[in-house]
């Protein structure tokens, strides 16, 4: 039976550190050993879910500042910019509820709040309404929701985070997915990473479509970008797991290399402004996050240049971020 007082959830967003886009299914499968490497970040998206007493649904969205209201979820529009929710709340069959959503990280950022947006809605919704919570049913029904909304195929490792928190390996193969955590000290790697706003959204659907449809039609560069990109996963969680942070930069700045030359439109001349500044500052290494174009990107450095390095994105127009490495997940209560 639903609830009869308001319920919340929130999960966290992420910071992508490298082996993204190979996680879009079927590209892991033609790259034996692919893996990604994510931490999870306090920047959190927030679902509240408030009963009503007139039987019918609405869906609120506080980031754009839109609404939908339907008399039963099976009447819910999914083309009035609220695609996602009515889609969930459908799936979900949500009754005599109303649903609001907000998120803690800009829009577009690149850091995976749709994602986190839509475990954090799938915990609240499934305990809303009875339905199975487990963890590879509520990663099941987030991926192929996101995936209706935006209609392209989505990758895998975004919902982990969202799901678990902390920092960990995904692990990509024909048996499964599997994710592993790390054991990394967080505060360490919080000391080596500023997170910065470009101030321009951007769209992950289309980049990522446009390197996975190049990539089946079997564009050998594409396939070779794959190939280091799967390598530097692996050389950066080896890094990682042995506290060798010079590496980890290292690895970062090999990440981004590869990651760019996927397609055009992966880094901008404001990007590439930025994280120049932020290597004059004393960075070591910086990627864009996420599929790229815009959004955020992070830049690592040794942790008495972190101050520099913040100051140096301001004056090139970047917003700082406040973060912190998250260690908790998807929270519904």
């Amino acid at each position: 039976m639903p609830i009869a007082s308001p319920l919340v959830a929130s999960a966290p967003t992420r910071i992508d550190l490298a082996g993204g886009t190979i996680d879009i299914w079927p590209l892991y499968l033609f790259h034996d050993g692919a893996s990604t490497l994510n931490a999870a970040i306090s920047l959190r998206a927030h679902v509240r879910i408030e009963p009503r007493t007139d039987g019918a649904i609405e869906l609120s969205s506080i980031d754009t500042n839109r609404r939908s209201t339907a008399a039963r979820w099976s009447d819910l529009a999914d083309s009035d910019g609220l695609s996602l929710l009515a889609l969930l709340a459908r799936h979900y069959q949500l009754e005599n509820a109303t649903l609001i959503t907000r998120g803690e990280s800009p829009a577009g950022a690149g850091i995976a709040g749709s994602s986190a947006l839509t475990i954090a809605a799938c915990g609240a919704l499934a305990q809303w309404t009875g339905a199975p919570r487990d963890a590879e049913q509520l990663l099941r029904v987030a991926m192929n929701v996101e995936c209706q909304t935006i209609r392209v195929p989505t990758g895998v490792q975004d919902y982990r985070p969202a799901l678990y928190g902390g920092i960990a390996a995904v692990e990509l193969g024909v048996g499964g997915i599997g994710r592993v955590a790390l054991d990394v000290d967080p505060h360490e790697l919080e000391r080596r990473i500023v997170l910065a706003y470009t101030g321009a959204p951007r769209n992950s659907g289309a980049n990522n479509w446009e390197i996975v449809k190049r990539h089946l039609d079997g564009d050998r560069h594409v396939f070779d970008c794959f190939e280091r990109i799967r390598d530097t996963a692996a050389a950066m969680r080896a890094s990682l797991q042995r506290a060798d942070w010079d590496g980890v930069g290292r690895q970062i700045a090999e990440e981004w290399e590869n990651r760019k030359h996927l397609a055009p439109g992966v880094t901008t001349p404001l990007v590439e402004d930025l994280i120049a500044r932020a290597r004059a500052a004393g960075a070591t290494g910086a990627k864009v996050c996420g599929a790229g174009g815009g959004g955020c990107l992070f830049c690592y450095g040794p942790p008495e240049a972190r101050e520099a390095i913040a100051g140096a994105l301001a004056e090139g127009g970047a917003r700082i971020l406040d973060y912190r490495i998250e260690l908790e997940g998807l929270r519904v209560g």
